[in-house]
């Protein structure tokens, strides 16, 4: 009788330890998966920071070349984009 107590509370501490290591692992990866989602959300910001950066130069460019075709000189379009800031 006794002996049998003591292996239903030792298969009940066996049960108990798998679950809490189940319950770890599970924990473990939607820490795992929050950490990801969290590191792409910033790659992505970082990725469009860099694209607009890149199309701000762009149209920078293209601005300046229109002002030269228009005849603006070095100063008038140093006067021109100033003003815009």
């Amino acid at each position: 009788m006794a002996a049998e107590a003591l292996m239903t509370i030792s298969q009940d501490e066996a049960e108990r330890a798998r679950l809490r290591s189940e319950e770890k692992n599970l924990l473990d990866i939607q820490s795992e998966m929050v950490y990801e989602r969290r590191e792409g959300k910033r790659e992505g910001r970082l990725e469009g920071m860099k694209e607009g950066k890149r199309e701000g130069r762009q149209e920078s460019h293209m601005e300046v070349l229109s002002l030269i075709a228009k005849g603006y000189t070095a100063e008038d379009i140093k006067r021109e984009l100033e003003g815009q800031s």
